[in-house]
């Protein structure tokens, strides 16, 4: 007969141990299959409304499955006049499910579906490998039920690998500091090192805090450890570098210009539109330029700490945010006396928290105060991070929830999820008025019976703890059944109803990501359109300025 294993959590009284799981309860297998299928489901269902979705990539993917030399630049069209503006690998998987089983939306999209149940499977894993089979499960569910995760992984657009690689990243970087292990270590660069081949230097956003954990809380002499973390730069380099050292060697006369640059030069798309202009807003070949002095990041949208939170924004990516930041804080006080040099589950829950924590905070600085082009979309990044610090944070307070200083974090943080699903429910009009105050009402009466629920044994908190969680994630839910039940197609999707206060673009204006054609040419049509000979022109057009309508 099978047993429930110990809690793998990390109480913040002093003395007390914890003991790593060493088994499954029978309940967790079918849990993670109910979790992976139903996520699988939110993202396949109703698939193909989107078309081709965004016909910019769509052409790519098309042109890959006909050419292999498109397939290998990431070319606009199978004659490899243009590539796209970013790295190939995104489209990679798409053009293989094209050429396998023909032209069509399903075959377009659903490989990117797939890298959504795959996240939430290695999210799962990264979170239950410390803080048990419930926060992993628990964190699953907040990044399945996030509406840009819900959005971004039924869409063609790159954000959808780099999330999954990302989320790979801070698996890999855990695992190699729980005995500091450099086979994992190496992989965490290498898969960085592919995210950097699907959307350039955002994948190295997290890389500093990543790398600043190991060095200082492996559990090895330092020497080793400055050594492991070289043999990784290594394998991020080789394993994002050779394509990169390929494009620029191969005579340019016999490969396709690099779409989005001014100089048919990788390397300066890299560093410039796709790089630095994207924080200072200096972006040459840019669609109606970035920043504006004076006025609070331009077209692209207001600059600030609240950036995240505001307009359109908010409805994607913030319904637990201000949870995850408040149990990020509780999580690094309750482990904050694990000693680096130890491989105690204590040790590695803090860092644990540090990782995701700090991919989150920085990722957050970098969206909130990029002067560049910003799109709403590009949120789907802090997912993972997210979800990660809700299910651990969770856990944790959960553990000690019978002392006053937990329970009060985590009622409060409940009431205070309730109270931003309420305000960002407001946002969308006329879009289910009851439900926000069926969320809000629910929230706090549920932090109410987390505050009460030691007086009343544990039936009674099970109980509030499962009202509580319907009500922190009613709100995302219904985004995320609006936003499947919707067609998407054009450059820039947004998730849930429409909102006042988005970025916006110029009207009838098509942009691939924002990217700009070399010599001034430009790509002009509408936006629902999802025939893949609209771009027949930026295909040809490689130094002339070339409109259409």
């Amino acid at each position: 007969m099978t047993t429930a294993p110990p809690a793998a959590l990390v109480p913040p009284l002093p003395g007390r141990t914890v003991v790593a799981q060493t088994g499954r309860a029978r309940w967790e297998r079918p849990a993670l299959a109910a979790l992976l299928l139903g996520t699988a489901v939110l993202l396949l269902w109703n698939l193909s409304a989107s078309g081709y979705a965004n016909s910019f990539y769509s052409a790519a993917v098309q042109a890959g499955s006909e050419s292999w030399k498109a397939f290998f630049f990431g070319s606009s069209d199978a004659g490899n006049s243009i590539t796209v503006d970013k790295p190939p690998a995104a489209l990679w998987p798409m053009a293989l499910s094209v050429r396998l089983f023909g032209l069509g939306s399903w075959q377009i999209l659903v490989p990117q579906a797939l890298m959504g149940v795959a996240t939430t499977a290695v999210l799962h894993a990264a979170v239950r490998r410390q803080f048990g089979a419930a926060a992993g499960l628990l964190a699953g569910a907040v990044f399945a039920l996030t509406p840009v995760a819900a959005l971004m992984f039924r869409f063609n657009n790159p954000d959808a690998l780099l999330t999954l690689l990302l989320t790979v990243t801070v698996y890999c970087v855990l695992r190699a500091l729980d005995g500091a292990r450099t086979g994992w270590l190496v992989g965490a660069g290498a898969a960085l090192g592919f995210a950097f081949l699907t959307k350039t230097l955002q994948a190295f956003v997290i890389l500093p805090p990543l790398a600043v954990l190991y060095a200082v809380c492996a559990p090895t002499r330092l020497r080793r450890r400055l050594g492991q973390l070289l043999s990784a730069g290594l394998a991020m380099v080789v394993a994002g570098g050779w394509w990169v050292a390929v494009v620029e060697l191969w005579p340019a006369s016999s490969r396709p210009y690099i779409g989005g640059s001014q100089n048919n030069s990788f390397l300066e798309l890299t560093l410039g539109y796709n790089g630095l202009g994207r924080i200072n807003g200096n972006e040459t070949g840019s669609v109606g330029g970035g920043y504006r002095p004076g006025g609070g990041g331009g077209m692209w949208g207001q600059t600030g700490v609240d950036r995240l939170f505001s307009g359109a924004v908010g409805g994607q990516i913030s319904w637990l945010l201000p949870a995850a930041l408040v149990l990020l804080v509780a999580g690094i006080v309750v482990t904050w006396r694990a000693r680096r040099a130890t491989d105690s589950l204590e040790s590695m829950a803090r860092a644990a928290f540090l990782a995701w924590g700090g991919g989150l905070l920085i990722t957050m600085a970098v969206f909130s105060f990029m002067q560049g082009i910003f799109h709403e979309y590009y949120t789907v990044a802090l997912a993972p991070f997210v979800a990660a610090l809700v299910g651990m944070g969770v856990a944790v307070l959960w553990e000690e929830r019978h002392s006053v200083p937990a329970a009060a974090t985590l009622a409060g943080s409940l009431a205070l999820t309730a109270a931003w699903s309420y305000v960002l429910l407001g946002r969308a009009e006329s879009y289910l008025p009851w439900l926000r105050w069926a969320v809000l009402a629910a929230g706090l009466a549920a932090a109410a019976g987390l505050l009460a629920g030691s007086r009343f044994g544990r039936g009674f908190a099970l109980a509030t703890a499962a009202v509580g969680l319907a009500a922190a994630l009613a709100g995302p839910l219904a985004y995320c059944l609006t936003t499947v039940n919707s067609a998407h197609t054009g450059s820039i999707p947004t998730a849930g109803p429409a909102v006042a206060g988005g970025t916006g673009r110029p009207p009838g204006l098509r942009w691939p990501g924002g990217g700009g054609r070399p010599g001034g040419c430009l790509l002009y049509t509408s936006y629902a359109a999802d025939d893949l000979t609209l771009f027949a022109c930026s295909m040809s057009c490689v130094s002339a300025t070339c409109a259409t309508k």
